[in-house]
């Protein structure tokens, strides 16, 4: 009997315990009817935490809640706050708007001073590499953390950037920056040096895409200026005026296959969206920057760009340039999974970033036939010269430079 109750005893209580906590959480979600609604505006406007923050809980204080936590987006912290008036929800805002301006001294803006800066999604150099961002890229800034910088990229990605990394700017800064005169690095890998002669010292590494200002040329080089101040000195075969560049521009299937091919043996690198190495989506993501267009940064994200093109594995309907997805089919118990990304280059064959850049065959007669990828085929999608919402075409984008009439005004 003693037994019987040394086992039972505390497994009644055990169930008890349980029951009565489930009954206390229960009753919890009950009583705070701000947590539907938080979850309905983090759906509207953040559905995607990698482009979008809207971190936001409630903490109960008598008869009100103090809505605690932080968001880059007052629309929908305002969408959040008319619906909980709706309901004659009383409440607090004590909500932390991004960008803080007072912690950033107003500098709410930056550009990339070196050549390649890793984004992480915590403030330390162990974290996650995210994404990376080129020299002369702009940033917007949202908090900061020790030497870290809450940033976000052009494409709307979000993360850590260290201080090194970054040249904090104010907006009045950034818009003086964006005036000058800028130069356009086309080579895959290079250097600038600190004098028009490549036997000088070397001042820094560059990369295909990094933007510097442009301040004059001497006979075989171009004077340079890094964000950060420091002038330099680059080789005119490699580099070429941002207009300029941006004028001739004229991106076609073959530009984007050949850009594809000069980043053949890359390594691969997760995060990585640079020569320096590159993930799968950060390869088609340079590609297509080196030719004109900021497209989102992660398969996921890109394959709801363009327009779709087959399903079925018809590759006689694929064009050069658009864009393979592979990853697990829709079930009737999972979503859709995209975790891979490539581009096509014609005769059957694909180039992407898989333990290096290398290219595939679809050929399912052919020695080198790609079984693995051509099993996890999704879909592929057109994105050159498709009119979206998720595409930014820099010939119609201010991002390193201002219209005209902006700078008239100014």
């Amino acid at each position: 009997m003693k037994l019987l109750r040394k086992i039972y005893l505390p497994f009644v209580l055990g169930v008890l315990l349980i029951a009565s906590s489930c009954e206390e959480n229960k009753e919890s979600l009950e009583e705070n009817p701000t947590d539907e609604h938080i979850a309905e505006v983090k759906k509207e406007y953040a559905p995607d935490s990698r482009v979008a923050l809207f971190d936001v809980k409630t903490e109960k204080q008598g008869d009100s809640y103090i809505l605690k936590g932080e968001s880059n987006d007052p629309e929908a912290v305002e969408s959040l706050k008319q619906k909980l008036q709706a309901e004659n929800i009383k409440f607090t805002d004590s909500i932390r708007l991004l960008p803080d301006s007072e912690e950033l001294e107003n500098k709410t803006r930056g550009v990339v001073k070196i050549s390649v800066a890793n984004i992480r999604d915590e403030p330390k150099h162990s974290a996650q590499l995210v994404t990376q961002a080129t020299l002369g890229m702009p940033l917007k800034v949202f908090k900061k953390k020790g030497g870290w910088y809450y940033v976000q990229t052009p494409e709307g990605y979000l993360g850590w950037v260290d201080y090194g990394g970054i040249q904090n700017m104010k907006e009045e800064e950034l818009r003086s920056w964006k005036q000058t005169d800028k130069l356009i690095y086309l080579e895959t890998a290079g250097f600038s040096y600190e004098e028009p002669d490549s036997d000088s010292q070397r001042v820094s590494d560059l990369v295909s895409g990094n933007i510097l200002e442009l301040v004059d040329r001497q006979g075989k080089f171009y004077e340079v200026k890094y964000p950060s101040g420091k002038k330099a000195f680059v080789e005119t075969a490699y580099a070429q005026p941002y207009l300029e560049w941006l004028e001739n521009l004229e991106a076609t299937e073959e530009d984007l296959v050949a850009t594809g091919k000069d980043l053949m043996g890359a390594p691969y690198l997760w995060g990585g969206t640079s020569p320096k190495g590159m993930d799968c989506s950060g390869f088609t993501k340079t590609v297509f920057f080196m030719n004109g267009v900021v497209i989102p940064r992660d398969a996921s994200q890109q394959i709801h760009t363009g327009e779709e093109v087959d399903t079925e594995r018809n590759f006689e309907n694929l064009e050069k340039g658009d864009l393979l997805f592979f990853g697990k089919p829709a079930t009737d118990s999972s979503a859709e999974r995209v975790i891979h990304v490539g581009m096509w280059i014609g005769d059957n064959k694909f180039i992407h970033s898989m333990g290096e850049v290398h290219v595939s065959n679809f050929d399912t007669e052919a020695e080198d036939f790609d079984e693995y990828n051509y099993n996890r085929y999704l879909r592929t999608k057109r994105v050159l010269n498709k009119e979206d919402k998720g595409l930014i075409y820099l010939k119609q984008s201010d991002l390193f430079t201002l219209p005209e009439a902006e700078e008239v005004k100014m």
